[in-house]
C-alpha cells in the first residue's frame, strides 16, 4: 500500500504507474526477459474470458429489458466488444504505450485501411438503422423483392442472415437490405389475407360458382371460417373467406376469392388445396371454368374454300391414313 501511495504521489501517468504496480507486485524470479509481453497477453485472454462471463451474467436482464432479440444482442455484443477493448488498452500499458500512443496509432491505422473498410462501416452504419427503424426482427417470416421467402435467423450491425424455405442460408450485408423492398409476413399479426382468381363461362351459374368458392376455402383447415372483422390499418374486412366478380373479360367472367389463413407459413399448400377443392365443387354443379378460344363462324360471305388431297412422300389418294391435305382459300 505504501509503495502504491509513493508512486501515485510522484505524479506518474497511467501506463507508468501500471508497470510500477506489476513490478511491486511481482516476485523478483518471474521478472525475465519479455514477461511484459507474455503478462500483457494474459491480460487479454482474461478479458476475453471475462467478456463471455459478463455477456452471460447480463444476458438475461439485457434481454427482459429489450424486447427485441436483436437489440438485446447487440448491446450483449457491445459489452463484450468493450470488456475486450479495455483488456488491451492494459495491455498496452504494460508494454509501455500510452493511451495517446494507442489512440494515435489506432487513428493511423484506420486512416490507411480506411478506404478498405468503407463498405464495413457503410454496412454497420445501415445496421443501426436496421435496428432502430424495425423493419423485421428475428423469427418473422418475410420475403425479399426477388420473391424469396425465409425466416430471419438473426440481425448483426454488419449484416442479417435468413434462413430460406429452400432450406438455404442468405447472408445479406444491411447496406444491400435496406435498398430492397421486403415483405413482413409476422409483423404484428400473422393473420394474412390470399387472393385466388378463377375465370368462369359466361353460360356458368354465377351465384352458385361465388358459394363454391367461398365453400372450398371454407373446407381447409388453415383458412379462418369466420368471427369478427380482421382490422388492417383504420380498415376492417370480413374474416370469412369473401367471393366478388372481379371482371367480365372477353373469354369469361373473373371471379376473386379472398380468405385469412392463421399464419403465412404455408401459403403455397394453402392454395393448392383451395384451388383441388374448387376444382372438385365445379365438377357437381353447373360450373365450368373458361380459357381462351376462338369461334369461327363459315356463312355466305365468308367466300369459297378449295379442298384438295395429293399424295407426297409415302401419302397418296389411295392411301387415306397417310394422304395429306393442301388446303387453300379464296375469299371475296
Amino acid at each position: 500500500m505504501f509503495g502504491v501511495a509513493t508512486v501515485l504521489q510522484n505524479g506518474e501517468s497511467a501506463e507508468e504507474t501500471t508497470r510500477s504496480l506489476l513490478e511491486q507486485l511481482l516476485p523478483q524470479w518471474l521478472q525475465f526477459p519479455g514477461h511484459r509481453l507474455i503478462f500483457a497477453l494474459i491480460i487479454v485472454a482474461i478479458g476475453v474470458y471475462l467478456s463471455k462471463v459478463f455477456v452471460r451474467l447480463l444476458g438475461r436482464s439485457v434481454a427482459q429489458r429489450f424486447a427485441r432479440q436483436s437489440v438485446a444482442q447487440s448491446v450483449l455484443g457491445g459489452v463484450r466488444g468493450l470488456t475486450i477493448l479495455f483488456s488491451v488498452f492494459i495491455a498496452g500499458s504494460i508494454l509501455g504505450l500510452g493511451l495517446d500512443s494507442i489512440l494515435f496509432n489506432l487513428a493511423v491505422f484506420s486512416a490507411v485501411v480506411g478506404v478498405i473498410l468503407a463498405p464495413i462501416v457503410g454496412n454497420i452504419i445501415n445496421g443501426v438503422f436496421v435496428l432502430a427503424d424495425q423493419p423485421f426482427e428475428i423469427g418473422d417470416m418475410i420475403e425479399l423483392e426477388d420473391g424469396t421467402q425465409g425466416f430471419v435467423d438473426d440481425i448483426t450491425i454488419r449484416y442479417t442472415k435468413i434462413f430460406t424455405l429452400d432450406n438455404t442460408f442468405m447472408v445479406i450485408p444491411n447496406g444491400n437490405i435496406r435498398e430492397r423492398d421486403v415483405a413482413n409476413y409476422s409483423a404484428e399479426d400473422e393473420r394474412t389475407r390470399i387472393s385466388l382468381d378463377v375465370l368462369i363461362t359466361y353460360e356458368s351459374d354465377v351465384p352458385t360458382a361465388r358459394s363454391m368458392m367461398e365453400r372450398a376455402a371454407r373446407d381447409i383447415e388453415p383458412v379462418i371460417k369466420g368471427g369478427p372483422d380482421i382490422r388492417v390499418g383504420t380498415a376492417r374486412y370480413p374474416a370469412g373467406p369473401a367471393c366478388l366478380i372481379q371482371q367480365y373479360g372477353d373469354d369469361g367472367i373473373l371471379l376473386r376469392l379472398r380468405y385469412w389463413v392463421r399464419a403465412p407459413y404455408k401459403i403455397g399448400s394453402i392454395q393448392s388445396n383451395v384451388r383441388t377443392r374448387i376444382a372438385e365443387l365445379f365438377e357437381d354443379a353447373d360450373v365450368e371454368m373458361a380459357y381462351p378460344h376462338r369461334h369461327i363462324v363459315f356463312d355466305e360471305t365468308s367466300g369459297s374454300a378449295n379442298v384438295s388431297i395429293t399424295g407426297q412422300q409415302s401419302g397418296s389418294a389411295e392411301d387415306p391414313e397417310h394422304a395429306v391435305a393442301d388446303t387453300s382459300a379464296d375469299t371475296q
